[in-house]
């Protein structure tokens, strides 16, 4: 065929794309959880109080991460049910009427 493009295939594209998930909800953990850890300890060291500013941060770091992977895992799964939408269920199936006996 004259101008016609090969299909490229979806296995590694869809591989690379649930990595790319995968590894952005761990950076994006890993920033929330040290960013705010060093923020609390920074504001502790400014204002001298001990390690008050370091626990409250590193509890709203720790929130944020969580928060960052449920969101990440929720994008990647809406990703994945369009890709199942056309697909039945055994449930959703017309199911033959029970034979008389």
């Amino acid at each position: 065929m004259v101008g016609s493009t090969p299909q490229r295939g979806k296995g590694p594209q869809k591989m690379l794309i649930q990595f790319a998930y995968a590894s952005s909800a761990g950076i994006a953990m890993v920033l929330a959880i040290f960013g705010c850890l060093y923020l609390g300890r920074y504001l502790d060291h400014k204002f001298g109080t001990g390690l008050i500013f370091t626990i409250v941060f590193l509890l709203l770091g720790i929130a944020g991460g969580f928060r960052n992977l449920i969101y990440v895992i929720n994008k990647f799964s809406a990703d994945e049910k369009s890709d199942t939408d056309g697909i039945q269920s055994e449930s959703d199936r017309e199911k033959p009427p029970p034979e008389k006996t």
